[in-house]
């Protein structure tokens, strides 16, 4: 595969077909899931268990990956899963229409469309990612990988934040044109973006990959897995992932159901939540630029900085579950994206650059190694919530002592992953200064 060094317009064409994949996903994961739980009077565990299922398909990351590898071009790839993902949002939109007057045709409806919906995020994002690591100078890797992100988190900010507006007073007329006028949108910037991307730009240095045998899907994990470093980095990736992605599923409903706020109004505080992500990685990434020369700060460093931040903003939500209305639940929230950023942006900067530190035309593999322990781990992690909260409500009988205590697990489970990140000792995470992720 010819390599091309990508400038920054093109990886900004790449931040945008992020930015599409984390709209659609938010319609299905963040807002569905609201409306299956109150609107709908589902248990949260299924819609959870949806959400799960998309994440479960996604363990097909790896053969994504390897397709992409071994192909000659990656942005069909892309489009394809696109295309996928926008059709399962728009089956599951419906199926949730139908929940009112056939509940069992609509739940099956769902599960047809969060496989689409899995799918569709396994090819796309997993192709995007190794698009990246092949396309992008390993100097720019990290830098190129955060700005990608902080696009998707915008995306999912500009996604919720018009959602919200657009859906009050709700109705399923009004969910569905919105839903397609999302998908429509999505689709056409992934087409626009990717259109004559590849083969842009002078050829990367490629003199080792036209002497280097293409490896099969099997041997190419073999090679992940035998190395010590890759493996604990796997570790750190599901352990730190598992706890990022607890609350998501309940965070709309606890706003709900704790604070009597409307569909609108849960969405945009979920857009609140997304700022706070992207004002924090951006914060990171131009903050240790501003440090250069004077504070060398490592990746590991941001790492357990917003782990342990992240701790205490989820300290405070389980404080808000007890308090009610009167806490300042906006402001909690903002700081729990705020701290989520941080961590964010210093893991991708180290998988960035651990993806492309390993065999030629692997990129993809490796990139569906961690998006598969990326996507398990929050698969387990909103179901983990999500039933919790069943439990502890029928255990406890009142909602607020529900939340309260799978937000204190949660602040737990990142105190652990901030020990995790102390403890590792790969240079991508623990050498890096974030200095040299220059935004």
């Amino acid at each position: 595969m010819r390599q091309h060094a990508f400038g920054w317009w093109s990886i900004l064409r790449l931040g945008m077909v992020q930015a599409a994949i984390g709209a659609i996903t938010m319609l299905a994961t963040s807002l569905l899931n609201r409306l299956m739980v109150l609107e709908y009077g589902l248990a949260a565990g299924i819609p959870a268990g949806l959400v799960a299922w998309h994440y479960g398909v996604q363990l097909s990351r790896p053969l994504w990956g390897h397709g992409s590898d071994i192909g000659r071009r990656r942005s069909p790839w892309i489009l394809a899963g696109m295309a996928t993902l926008g059709l399962g949002a728009l089956l599951a939109v419906h199926g949730v229409t139908m929940l009112g007057h056939a509940r069992v045709q609509g739940l099956a409806l769902c599960v047809f469309a969060f496989t689409l919906i899995g799918a569709g995020v396994g090819a796309a994002g997993t192709s995007v990612l190794a698009l990246l690591a092949t396309g992008v100078a390993p100097q720019r890797r990290a830098a190129a990988a955060a700005t990608t992100w902080i696009m998707m988190v915008f995306g999912i900010v500009v996604a919720a934040g018009t959602a919200g507006a657009l859906l009050d007073p709700y109705s399923e007329a009004r969910l569905q044109t919105v839903a397609m006028g999302m998908v429509g949108a999505a689709c056409a910037v992934t087409l626009l973006a990717t259109f004559r991307l590849e083969g842009r730009g002078p050829l990367l240095a490629q003199a080792p990959v036209a002497v280097v045998p293409a490896l099969s899907l099997r041997e190419a994990l073999g090679e992940i897995f035998a190395d010590d470093e890759a493996r604990r980095f796997t570790l750190f990736v599901f352990v730190s992932m598992l706890s990022y992605s607890m609350q998501d599923l309940i965070l709309e409903p606890f706003t709900g159901l704790v604070f009597a706020m409307t569909p609108g109004q849960s969405t945009s505080l979920s857009g609140l939540q997304n700022g706070g992500v992207l004002v924090g990685m951006i914060a990171c990434g131009v903050g240790g630029s501003a440090f250069r020369g004077r504070l060398p700060i490592e990746l590991r460093t941001w790492t357990m900085i917003g782990c342990l931040g992240s701790a205490v903003a989820l300290a405070g939500l389980a404080m808000a579950a007890c308090v009610g209305p009167g806490w300042p639940i906006a402001a909690n929230i903002a700081l729990l994206g705020l701290c989520n950023g941080a961590f964010a942006v210093s893991a991708i900067g180290s998988m960035m650059g651990l993806a492309g530190a390993g065999r030629a035309n692997g990129e993809g593999v490796r990139m569906g190694v961690w998006g598969t322990a990326q996507a398990i781990a929050f698969g387990l992690g909103g179901l983990i919530g999500a039933l919790g909260v069943d439990v502890a409500r029928g255990a406890f009988g009142q909602p607020g002592m529900a939340f309260g205590l799978i937000f204190a697990a949660e602040a737990a489970l990142f105190l652990y992953s901030a020990l995790l990140a102390l403890r590792t000792r790969r240079p991508s995470l623990a050498g890096t200064p974030l200095t040299a992720v220059k935004l």
